[in-house]
């Protein structure tokens, strides 16, 4: 350990990613969050305009509080964790499904307003880990009332119908674009940036995202 990570260590003790409580070892979760990650299970959700996907885990407990910090509340650095945990999943369920990696992107003002697009950090530690350098093919181009604030799903899928355009199109095209997301719901944000890859000009989208709602039977 070098004497910089060491004074910062004993200014700034390391805390889990998950519960916030102090780490006595090694890593960015403790023992005990790591033995509860809600770990998805079963078929991704089926998204439209894709041909596949995977998801990490189930966003519920205390990996949906630290989601939001991450998302909300400026933990911009819990990036690096949820990437990795991502890149292990994207190994492990799509390899060989695509080409070329990129993110469902957050409008300008979103942006400004947060310090900075959730899904593009996780997408740049994704592309570290899978050694694939992230490439921008999609800009939001409308700032409509965020997804979560809509009861249904045919509410947002009106709500971003033409929302995104496609950028550098001849970097993807005739090529398979695995697209990541933080949370699917109804799948309505990714399957516009799906169909906008397509009528682009990619042959293929697949998906991955760091959590899904788990479905009550």
């Amino acid at each position: 350990m070098s004497v910089l990570s060491w004074l910062l260590d004993l200014l700034y003790p390391p805390k889990c990613v998950l519960c916030r409580k102090l780490l006595t070892g090694k890593g960015p979760v403790c023992p005990h969050c790591m033995d509860k990650l809600p770990e998805f299970d079963g078929a991704a959700p089926s998204v439209r305009f894709t041909s596949g996907g995977a998801v990490s885990f189930f966003y519920e407990g205390q990996l949906r509080e630290s989601f939001l910090r991450f998302k909300f509340g400026g933990s911009a650095f819990y990036a690096q964790t949820y990437g990795a945990w991502m890149a292990h999943t994207i190994r492990d369920r799509l390899a060989g499904k695509y080409d070329v990696l990129t993110w469902a992107p957050v409008s300008r003002a979103r942006k400004r307003k947060r310090g900075y697009d959730q899904s593009a950090l996780l997408c740049r530690e994704i592309g570290t880990q899978l050694r694939l350098e992230p490439i921008q093919t999609l800009r939001k181009i409308k700032d409509p009332p965020a997804q979560s604030t809509l009861a249904d799903a045919a509410q947002r899928r009106a709500n971003v119908s033409g929302a995104y355009r496609a950028e550098q199109p001849e970097r993807f095209a005739g090529k398979r674009v695995l697209i990541i997301d933080d949370i699917v719901t109804t799948g309505a944000t990714l399957a516009e940036c799906s169909r906008t890859l397509l009528q682009a000009g990619a042959s293929d989208v697949v998906y991955a995202a760091f959590a899904a709602p788990r479905i009550q039977d």
